[in-house]
């Protein structure tokens, strides 16, 4: 197989494998990739994603395998983060020429942005009255909950039942999409939610705390670990599994309620012909690579073994992909999570307008207002350049051309 990395070594650390031919790559997230590098924990080395870009602590676009410990700041706050996408039997011709009605049905049926200052009951991306379909899934995810809170009570009083099948906001989004042969999909994106949040935030300071504890110094606190054996490393393991299962079942309830919008807005019948993945971009999994057992962090990255599905997401107006894993090892088998940010949500907001928004969003039925200008397509990479730095990687299914957007 055709090497389509570019390799950053230093003594002293692990190499580092880029993904990056063909698309913008700051020296910021180099460096801060050498700060992870550097970190005795990493295993044979650090793979990098084509949509890199700084982050917290970690890159995101960073596939980081470690032996004996885990950095908590490296999953991030989104825990279980990801995707999930639905072929329907309709085809484009079955659609209203107007989409205005879908969207509107689908931002009723999925609760999604957040009232500011607000929470629970008052917020108006989470449930005021649990359905029972919600309640019911919470039911099976309960018991191991109570089992951690047990031991971290911190982690008890947050929105959990109540963002159970929510969107939230930033990044997150719900959308209908046709791909190339003009079959109808819905496809969506959102993690964890306020839950995984807490759990996040609460074993970084755990971590944090630790290494003051031990006298550690680390060149960022954010890449704080826990060192296997350790007081909290088990327990961060297990919340984590356990708000990675909640962030799949939460994309599985907004399918299901999407979908069931959908029905209502249409006169003709329709099925979902093929649930292409529901798979997790910000993550840890237990993996075995280069003769080792060792965790690997995905952040910003999607697992693609040979023949497995998954979904990469260009900005709202560009190009979607569904595809199939090449199982590269040099990447441990990931691949991108999407298009990758060139431009923070701050700069994007004073260097666009809702003009350019508008312009930038022509065809596809969604907001244009200023709320969403941070999520202007500019203020990411090229999906294809993206996508072509990745040949390796993955192989495309579909390419899917969303034409209606609900943003959180």
């Amino acid at each position: 197989m055709c090497k389509n990395y570019n390799v950053i070594e230093q003594e002293g650390m692990a190499t580092i494998k880029a993904w990056t031919k063909g698309v913008p790559f700051e020296e910021q997230a180099q460096q801060q990739l050498r700060n992870i590098a550097g970190m005795p924990l990493v295993h044979s080395h650090i793979a990098v994603m084509p949509d890199v870009h700084l982050g917290k602590g970690a890159t995101i676009g960073s596939v980081i395998p470690s032996v004996d410990a885990v950095i908590p700041a490296a999953v991030g706050v989104d825990i279980g983060c990801g995707m999930v996408a639905t072929k329907t039997t309709l085809t484009a011709s079955q659609l209203p020429d107007n989409l205005a009605g879908i969207r509107h049905a689908f931002e009723s049926a999925v609760p999604h942005g957040r009232t500011p200052t607000s929470r629970g009951r008052t917020d108006r991306g989470a449930w005021h009255n649990i359905p029972d379909v919600v309640a019911g899934e919470w039911q099976k995810l309960a018991t191991r909950f109570e089992k951690i809170c047990a031991k971290h009570p911190a982690i008890r009083n947050c929105n959990h039942v109540n963002h159970l099948g929510t969107m939230g906001t930033g990044n997150h989004f719900l959308e209908l999409c046709l791909d190339e042969n003009d079959a109808v999909w819905i496809m969506l994106h959102s993690g964890s939610r306020g839950v995984g949040n807490r759990i996040g935030t609460y074993f970084i300071e755990l971590a944090k705390k630790e290494m003051q504890r031990h006298q550690i110094n680390l060149p960022d606190m954010d890449l704080a670990y826990l060192s296997e054996g350790s007081e909290y490393f088990d327990d961060y393991v297990e919340a984590v599994e356990w708000a990675q299962d909640f962030a799949a079942k939460n994309r599985e309830i907004m399918m299901f309620n999407a979908i069931a919008a959908l029905r209502k807005q249409l006169p003709v019948d329709f099925s979902t012909a093929e649930l292409a993945v529901n798979c997790h971009h910000n993550y840890i999994s237990r993996e075995h690579h280069f003769g080792k057992d060792c965790f690997v962090t995905r952040k910003g990255a999607v697992r693609a073994q040979k023949g497995e599905m998954g979904i990469i997401p260009g900005s709202m107006g560009a190009r979607s992909f569904i595809v199939r894993g090449l199982g590269n090892p040099e990447s441990f088998n990931s691949c991108s999570h999407g298009a990758g940010r060139v431009m923070s949500r701050t700069q994007a907001k004073k260097v666009y307008n809702v003009k350019d928004q508008i312009e930038a969003t022509r065809g596809v039925e969604c907001r244009k207002d200023e709320a969403v200008i941070d999520e202007i397509p500019h203020a990411y990479k090229d999906i294809d350049k993206v996508m072509a730095a990745q040949q390796d990687l993955v192989e495309v299914v579909y390419t899917l051309k969303q034409v209606v957007c609900v943003k959180g």
